[in-house]
């Protein structure tokens, strides 16, 4: 079934997305410096550029940069005059991912923060607030990042978080993974506060069975 998902993204890409010299150059780059291969999927990426897009986002904020894949399609939906802010707490990452904007002609737009992201995230005070907020960084962390993006945003701020199923570990309520445990911590502060609506989509392809939260700032 694995390789059947493979095929329909491939089919979907094939259909609905444009071969990008930029994208392909940054996932080669970032196999070459010796990232780990967990960037979104192409479709994934095409998403978030559209949702960003719909939410008419001028200020975009990142939690887990990695070598800049998904940010790329980030900034590519930014109106002219807009920003992104993105957090990776690993120097070699950022260093790769600069690298990556250059080529792709959007690191006028992309202000990279290197650190721990709850201390990014802290110190972040007068470039909220943010109208699009992704985050795909720790799993451990997530509820906190969540808390910080409402924090950081406005009433009708759009927020995403990635990897939200983790091939249906998400229902392992004794589960010794910190990942789970931070994924199920999630869903709990998602349940629990009244400031968002968000619903939560399983997903299947390129990056096998996973999903992602959609929510937005009341």
């Amino acid at each position: 079934m694995g390789g059947g998902w493979q095929a329909v993204d491939d089919y979907i890409a094939g259909k609905l997305l444009c071969a990008d010299d930029a994208l392909a150059a940054t996932l080669a780059n970032n196999d070459a410096q010796g990232l780990p291969p967990i960037d979104v999927s192409a479709t994934q990426g095409k998403m978030l550029f559209l949702l960003a897009q719909i939410a008419g986002a001028r200020r975009i904020l990142e939690v887990g940069t990695l070598g800049g894949y998904s940010t790329i399609w980030l900034a590519r939906a930014l109106p002219a005059g807009g920003e992104l802010v993105t957090l990776e707490l690993e120097p070699h990452h950022a260093a790769v991912a600069r690298e990556n904007l250059v080529r792709a002609g959007v690191a006028d737009r992309v202000d990279i923060r290197v650190g721990p992201a709850a201390e990014s995230l802290a110190a972040i005070t007068d470039d909220a607030p943010f109208d699009f907020v992704f985050i795909d960084a720790d799993k451990q962390g997530n509820a906190h990042y969540v808390a910080e993006a409402i924090r950081l945003g406005r009433p009708g701020t759009v927020i995403v978080v990635d990897n939200v199923v983790r091939e249906g570990g998400v229902l392992e309520t004794d589960s010794d993974d910190e990942r789970i445990v931070g994924t199920r911590a999630l869903f709990d502060m998602l349940s629990a506060d009244p400031r968002l609506d968000a619903t939560a989509v399983q997903t299947v392809g390129a990056k096998k069975w996973d999903g992602f939260v959609l929510a937005r700032v009341r």
